[in-house]
C-alpha cells in the first residue's frame, strides 16, 4: 500500500508531515533519524531517545522521566505512532509522563482514576475544537444524528478533530465499526480553525500541556466518547443519514436511554 493511500484518512492529518518523511513500515531506525533532525528534550533538558525495551524493573514512565528513554519496539505500529506523538506534541507527552510519576508517589500508591484518565487519553485521546459551543453540547449529549446529519455543514466548517492517542492511530490502519476515541473538548475562536496542521499541533500542545499539568482532564468522566467513523469525511458510509441510526455504533447518552 502506498503512503498516499495508507495516510489518506483525514484523521491522520496531525502526523502526515512526519509520515510523508518515513517508510510505509514502522522502522525504528527511520524514527531515530527523524528525531536526530528534530530533537525533543525532557523537562530537565535531556534529549528524548527511542530505545528498545529493557527488562530491568523500571516503570515505563519513570524511564522516560528519569532518563529520557522512550521504549520503542521494532516493527511495531503502536510504538511507532507513540514516537510520532512525541515529535508532534512533546510538551503534552512530557506533562503526561510527569503526572504519571507524581501519581506513583509514595511508592506503592494505588494506580487511581488520575492515571487511568491519563492512560486513556495517551492511548485513545482526541481533541475536538469548535467555534460553536452548541455543537460541543450536541456531542456531550451523544446526539449524533443532530450533530453529524442535521448540523453536518456546521461540523465541517466550525469543528476540527485532532487525534492524539497513538493506539487510535494504530486502529485507524484498519478502522472498524464502533471505533471510539476519548475526547477533550475546546471552545475556540475562528483563528484556531485557520491554522495549518503543524501550527495547530503546536498551539494544541501548549494548551493541553498546561491543562494536564494543572490537573485538568485527569478524571475519566471528563473525557467524552466520540465514534470516529461518524465524523464527516472519515468514511463514505457516513454520507447516508441512515448510517447514524445504528445505536450499537452511535450510542445514546445513558440519560436518554433512561
Amino acid at each position: 500500500m502506498s503512503g498516499e493511500t495508507r495516510w489518506g484518512n483525514p484523521l491522520f492529518a496531525p502526523l502526515r508531515h512526519w509520515l510523508e518523511q518515513l517508510p510505509t513500515a514502522p522502522e525504528t531506525t527511520a524514527l531515530n533519524e527523524l528525531l536526530a533532525r528534530h530533537p525533543v528534550s525532557g523537562d530537565d533538558g535531556r534529549k528524548i531517545r527511542f530505545v528498545p525495551p529493557v527488562a530491568d524493573g523500571l516503570a515505563y514512565e519513570c524511564r522516560v522521566y528519569e532518563r529520557g528513554e522512550v521504549e520503542t519496539r521494532a516493527d511495531n505500529w503502536h510504538d511507532f505512532f507513540n514516537a510520532l506523538i512525541w515529535l508532534s506534541f512533546p510538551h503534552s507527552k512530557r506533562a503526561i509522563t510527569a503526572a504519571h510519576v507524581a501519581a506513583m508517589a509514595p511508592v506503592g500508591a494505588s494506580r487511581g482514576a488520575a492515571r487511568d484518565a491519563l492512560t486513556h487519553f495517551d492511548e485513545c485521546g482526541l481533541v475536538v475544537l469548535s467555534t460553536q459551543p452548541g455543537l460541543l453540547d450536541l456531542l456531550r449529549g451523544h446526539r449524533w444524528p443532530e450533530l453529524f446529519v442535521e448540523r453536518r455543514r456546521a461540523v465541517r466548517e466550525c469543528m476540527r478533530f485532532v487525534v492524539f492517542g497513538h493506539a487510535t492511530y494504530e486502529q485507524l490502519l484498519r478502522p472498524y465499526r464502533g471505533l471510539t476515541a476519548k475526547a477533550v473538548l475546546y471552545d475556540v475562536d475562528e483563528s484556531w480553525l485557520g491554522l495549518a496542521d503543524e501550527a495547530l499541533n503546536a498551539a494544541l500542545d501548549e494548551r493541553l500541556a498546561g491543562d494536564i499539568a494543572a490537573g485538568i482532564h485527569l478524571q475519566p468522566p471528563a473525557l467524552q466518547p466520540v465514534p470516529l467513523l461518524g465524523i464527516p469525511g472519515v468514511t463514505p458510509d457516513s454520507e447516508d443519514p441512515a448510517y447514524y441510526a445504528d445505536t450499537g455504533h452511535f450510542r445514546p447518552a445513558r440519560r436518554h436511554l433512561a
